[in-house]
C-alpha cells in the first residue's frame, strides 16, 4: 500500500517537476527525462555540448526546483583538489594558545554540485571527485568526513574538440550514469527561446521534491522487480562491447576498451526508473533499448581506426542494437 501511495505521489511530483521546468527550459524533453531518471537511481551525469545550448541553466533550474542544497564549481586550468573538497588550516585557541589543524569543508559538501565546464581542468584535480561521487565521503589527512545524502554530481562539459579541455580520465567517466548530449534546438524551440531571452519575463520556481520524498523515491525505485531476462539482456549486452569478450565484428575492429560491471548495474537500474516513469510496473526491453547509449557511450573507448573512420561510440552501440533488435 505505501509503494503504492509513492507511486501515485511521484507521478504528481514528476508532472509538477517537468512543469516548473518548462518555465525556463524550451524543449530538451529526452534531456530532462534522463536527468530525472538520475535522481531516481542517485546517479552522476554530465551534460555534453558545445557553449549556449543551456546546459548550466538546466542543472541550476532543477536546482531551484528540488529543496536541496546546492554547490556550483566552475572548473577552470589553476583550480586545486584542495578547492573542491576544502582543507586543513593551523587555528591557534584564543584562551590556551594552542595550535591545531581544523578542516574547512569545501563545496563539495553539498547535496546537488554542478561542476561547470568539468574539462577545463587538469585530471590531478578532477580526480578530486572521484571518492566523493563512489563513497559519499572525502579523505583528508587521514580523517574521513562524510557527505550528506542524497548527493549528486551534475557536470557539463563541452566536447573534447574544443581548445582548452582535458579528456576526463576513465575512471571518473565511469562513475558517471548518464553521458547526456544535448544537441542544436529546432527551429520553433530556438524562435521561443529568442523571444524568452529577448524580452522581461518574470518567473518564480516553486520547489517540488525535497531530501525526504526523493529517498523514498529512490527506495521506490529499488523495489521495482526486474526479469531475469532483463538482467541477462543487461550483461550480455555490456560484455559485447569488450573486444576480449565478445566475437562482435565492429567492437573487435573499432574498441579498445569495453564497458565495466558497473554499466550492467546502471542499465537495470535506469530501466527500472524509466518503467515506473512510464506506469509500468515492471521494465521491458523498451525502457532498457531507450536508456542505452546515455549509459554506455563515455565507457567504451574507441580505438584509432574509429578514430580514423570517423566512427564514434554511439555509432557502434547503434550497430550492436540493431543486431540484438533483430
Amino acid at each position: 500500500m505505501d509503494n503504492i501511495k509513492s507511486l501515485e505521489n511521484l507521478t504528481k511530483d514528476k508532472e509538477n517537476f517537468y512543469n516548473e521546468l518548462s518555465k525556463i527550459i524550451i524543449g530538451q524533453k529526452d534531456v530532462i527525462e534522463y536527468i530525472f531518471i538520475a535522481l531516481l537511481c542517485k546517479g552522476h551525469i554530465i551534460l555534453e555540448g558545445v557553449p549556449g545550448l543551456g546546459k548550466t541553466l538546466i542543472i541550476k533550474t532543477i536546482s531551484q526546483i528540488l529543496d536541496l542544497n546546492f554547490n556550483r564549481i566552475q572548473f577552470t586550468p589553476d583550480l586545486m583538489p584542495s578547492d573542491i573538497t576544502g582543507s586543513e588550516i593551523i587555528r591557534q585557541d584564543s584562551k590556551s594558545g594552542e595550535r591545531a589543524f581544523k578542516f574547512i569543508k569545501g563545496p563539495i559538501f553539498s547535496n546537488i554540485i554542478l561542476a561547470d565546464e568539468i574539462n577545463r581542468t587538469p585530471p590531478k584535480t578532477q580526480s578530486a571527485l572521484l571518492e566523493a561521487m563512489q563513497e559519499n565521503r572525502v579523505t583528508i589527512g587521514g580523517e574521513t568526513y562524510d557527505i550528506d545524502s542524497p548527493f549528486f554530481v551534475m557536470a557539463t562539459q563541452n566536447p573534447i574538440e574544443q581548445e582548452g579541455t582535458y579528456p576526463l580520465p576513465e575512471a571518473q567517466l565511469d562513475r558517471f550514469m548518464f553521458n547526456i548530449i544535448i544537441t542544436y534546438p529546432n527551429l520553433e524551440e530556438e524562435l521561443d527561446i529568442v523571444r524568452n531571452n529577448t524580452s522581461m519575463v518574470n518567473t518564480n520556481i516553486k520547489k517540488i521534491i525535497d531530501k525526504n520524498k526523493l529517498i523514498e523515491y529512490q527506495n521506490l525505485v529499488l523495489n521495482i522487480p526486474v526479469s531475469d531476462n532483463l538482467i541477462e539482456f543487461a550483461v550480455n549486452f555490456v560484455q559485447s562491447t569488450r573486444p576480449n569478450k565478445t566475437s562482435e565484428k565492429i567492437t573487435k575492429k573499432y574498441i579498445n576498451w569495453g564497458a565495466g560491471p558497473r554499466a550492467s548495474s546502471y542499465l537495470i537500474m535506469a530501466a527500472k526508473a524509466k518503467s515506473i516513469l512510464s506506469g509500468k510496473p515492471t521494465p521491458d526491453m523498451d525502457d532498457m533499448f531507450s536508456i542505452l547509449k546515455p549509459v554506455l557511450r563515455h565507457r567504451i573507448i574507441p580505438n584509432f581506426n574509429a578514430e580514423a573512420e570517423g566512427i564514434t561510440s554511439d555509432n557502434v552501440l547503434d550497430n550492436l542494437l540493431e543486431k540484438y533488435k533483430k
